[in-house]
C-alpha cells in the first residue's frame, strides 16, 4: 500500500498504529494501465539523466509498505535493460525521517547502503530497534560491519546534508505524498496503493506485483518519448 506524509506521525509510534493503513488492494484495470488511476502523469517533466531512463524508488526505512515491497523491487531491478537507471531516495517527511534519511546518505557516500540495506529494513522491522537518535542509529550500522567513526563523520557531513536537502527538494518537486512511489522518467508515478482499482483484497505483495507491471508500462511510454 502506501504510508503517506500524513500518517508519518502515527507511524512512529509502532506496528500497532499501522494496522489500519493496511486497506484493501486492487488489480489493474483490463486493457493495461490507465492514466489517472494506475498511474500519473506529471504536469511539467523533471530532468533524468541523459540517454537513460531513471526510475526512481521514493522510499523511508521504517515504512512498512517499503519494506514489503523491496523483495519484488530489487528482483525486478536485477533484470533492468541497460538504458534504465535505478535508484533510491530517502524522503524527508518530518525530523525523525530526516534522521533516516541522514542514515541513508551516510551509508551512500561511504559506498555500503547496497550492502547494509536488507540490513537496516530488518533492524526496523523484524528486530523492531528503537532508532530514533544518532547513538541508537549508529550502533545499530555498527552491528552490519559499517565503521562507527567513518559513519559518524559522514552522517554530520556537509555533503551528506546537502544531498539530505536535494533529495526532499526532489520528492517536493514530484509532489511524493506517500511511500513507497515509483517515479519513473522525469514524467510519470505510481505506487502499489496506485496500482489498480476495483479489486478488493489483494495481499501487499501482489500490490507490489502490480506496481512492477505499471513501472514497466511507464518505462516502455517513456522510451518511446
Amino acid at each position: 500500500m502506501l504510508l503517506r506524509r500524513r500518517h508519518f506521525s502515527a507511524a512512529l509510534l509502532g506496528a500497532p498504529a499501522l494496522s489500519a493503513l493496511v486497506a484493501p488492494g486492487a488489480a489493474i484495470a483490463q486493457g493495461g494501465p490507465v492514466e489517472g488511476r494506475q498511474y500519473q502523469r506529471m504536469g511539467q517533466p523533471l530532468p533524468t539523466p541523459p540517454g537513460k531512463i531513471e526510475v526512481i524508488e521514493f522510499f523511508w526505512y521504517g515504512c512498512p509498505h517499503c519494506f514489503v515491497f523491496d523483495p519484488t523491487l530489487e528482483a525486478w531491478v536485477k533484470q533492468l535493460p541497460a538504458d534504465v537507471a535505478f535508484r533510491r531516495v530517502h524522503v524527508g517527511f518530518n525530523a525523525m525521517v530526516k534522521l533516516h534519511q541522514r542514515l541513508f546518505f551516510a551509508l551512500e557516500a561511504l559506498g555500503v547502503e547496497a550492502q547494509v540495506h536488507a540490513g537496516i529494513f530488518n533492524a526496523f522491522h523484524v528486530q523492531r530497534l528503537s532508532l530514533t537518535d544518532e547513538a541508537s542509529i549508529t550502533a545499530m550500522v555498527t552491528k552490519l560491519g559499517v565503521d562507527p567513526v567513518k559513519f559518524k563523520a559522514a552522517f554530520n557531513s556537509f555533503g551528506v546534508q546537502t544531498k539530505a536537502q536535494a533529495a526532499t527538494k526532489l520528492s517536493e518537486d514530484y509532489r511524493i505524498d506517500g511511500v513507497p512511489t515509483l517515479a519513473i522518467g522525469g514524467r510519470f508515478v505510481t505506487s502499489p496503493s496506485m496500482a489498480g482499482t476495483g479489486i478488493s483484497g489483494l495481499n501487499e505483495e501482489t500490490l507490489g506485483k502490480n506496481a512492477i507491471s505499471v513501472a514497466e508500462y511507464l518505462v516502455k511510454l517513456a522510451r518511446k518519448g
